[in-house]
């Protein structure tokens, strides 16, 4: 394992040379193309369109890159949504809503 200091924002790097330096953590080692993880919600989020500014802030704030922008506008592929609803509480206009998901 190497450690690189960075000066300039006191934050260290940390790059695991092979297998074995790696922490005992569950991780998943495909990406998230791979794991659609839209299943774990418990909430689904919904933009009005009548209200959308597409000022693509949720977008920026989706932890899941959940948000694609299609025509300009923000989409929120299920497939990936966690429902975490940061897109919600970061809407300038609150234009996207959170409602409980129906199992």
């Amino acid at each position: 394992m190497k450690k690189r200091n960075n000066k300039k924002n006191d934050v260290r790097l940390i790059k695991f040379t092979r297998e074995g330096d790696l922490p005992p953590a569950a991780i998943s080692l495909a990406n998230t193309l791979y794991n659609k993880t839209g299943k774990w919600r418990s909430v689904t989020p919904v933009i009005d369109r009548d209200k959308c500014i597409s000022c693509m802030i949720c977008w920026k704030f989706c932890p899941d890159a959940a948000i694609k922008i299609v025509g300009g506008a923000p989409h929120i592929d299920l497939d990936y949504c966690k429902g975490c609803a940061i897109c919600v509480e970061e809407c300038p206009v609150k234009a996207i809503i959170a409602k409980e998901e129906k199992k």
